[in-house]
């Protein structure tokens, strides 16, 4: 993709941080230290690829002030230098002239409301009394069912499917595959047979957030799946019905939060996690990747649950002893009634 060229005092002045070097030099794009040519930025926040910086051929580096010394380039000095690197690259890059209308394909209700200045892209379908603010951005094969809200400036890459009633805050992204709003996994058992419950509630979503390809958001059963201003979700994730998320929240991809499970605010949780149902996670909550999440975690903190790949025949020996714990525990239990009953006995 091409970019802007940019002054690097003037890339400096926009993300707030120390220019070192000269000012006038002209930045056209971005890449990684190993790789990056003349004309481009790179940055450095992690120690492990310390090394491409003394080799690197970009002409600018954002990087820490403690690496600073370390680099002859010119360099933009932050304290957060990935934060930085974002900024600039989202400076770098042209900005997106937005389409507005309905492209001829498109089917949309005699009842929706669109805003003039949004785009309906090819072959989406938008249903009756929907409402689509303005900039609103619906890419092609997108479908949009009834009574659903779209705000301000939000944008459906691509084949996203918003099930009737579904809120969509402003400045949302959403992208090819996403779903939201359809039926949560509700099932009554009549002597063996499953019979589906009525999932009655919405799914809601509040501003700036954004959901990854094929990752399905449920509807809530009786009352809303919530997912709170600033809420970040990768690829293929799971949310189950009633499920809420606090803002700010981010969640790495293959997650599987099981229903009514209730998360908290700035929490991480990374990829491969699952949670199971009714839980309560509070705020400032992290969990590792490929954590197994089996019962409620009110307290801020780090938590990790699941043991590391190892060599196959010191797994089996490892799951040979976790089998085993239950009646060595029991054993031990045993053994210290004896000790304790000795020791009275010798008192006596």
């Amino acid at each position: 993709m091409g970019m802007r060229i940019t002054r690097l005092g003037d890339l400096a002045r926009v993300v707030g941080v120390e220019l070192c070097g000269d000012p006038d030099l002209e930045i056209d794009g971005v890449g990684t230290l190993e790789n990056a040519r003349r004309g481009q930025i790179s940055f450095l926040s992690n120690a492990k690829y310390r090394r491409f910086l003394s080799e690197t051929q970009a002409s600018a580096v954002i990087l820490s002030a403690t690496d600073a010394a370390h680099c002859s380039t010119a360099k933009l000095v932050s304290d957060n230098p990935y934060l930085t690197y974002a900024r600039v690259a989202s400076h770098l890059l042209p900005e997106v002239q937005q389409m507005a209308g309905c492209h001829p394909s498109a089917v949309v209700a005699s009842t929706a409301d669109i805003h003039p200045t949004a785009w309906v892209g090819a072959c989406s379908v938008i249903g009756e009394r929907v409402k689509v603010d303005a900039g609103v951005y619906i890419g092609p094969g997108s479908v949009v069912e009834n009574d659903c809200r779209i705000g301000k400036a939000s944008r459906l890459v691509a084949k996203v499917t918003l099930c009737r009633e579904t809120r969509i805050g402003e400045r949302c992204l959403l992208h090819p595959g996403t779903v939201i709003g359809a039926d949560g996994f509700g099932l009554a058992n009549d002597a063996g047979r499953w019979e589906k419950v009525p999932q009655l509630g919405r799914a809601i979503l509040g501003d700036d957030v954004e959901i990854g390809a094929n990752t399905t958001v449920d509807r809530g059963a009786l009352e809303d799946t919530v997912l709170e201003n600033g809420v970040k979700l990768d690829n293929l994730i799971q949310v189950g019905h009633n499920v809420q998320i606090g803002a700010h929240t981010a969640m790495a991809a293959a997650c599987a939060i099981a229903g009514s499970t209730k998360i908290g605010r700035y929490c991480t949780i990374g990829g491969l996690t699952g949670l199971a149902g009714h839980l309560t996670i509070g705020d400032n909550v992290h969990f590792s990747g490929a954590s197994q999440v089996t019962r409620s975690f009110p307290d801020p903190g780090y938590y990790s649950g699941n043991l590391p790949a190892m060599e196959n025949n010191d797994w089996r020996k490892a799951i040979a002893r976790i089998r085993q714990l239950d009646g060595m525990a029991k054993r031990f239990k045993a053994l210290e009634k004896r000790i304790a009953d000795e020791k009275v006995s010798k008192k006596s």
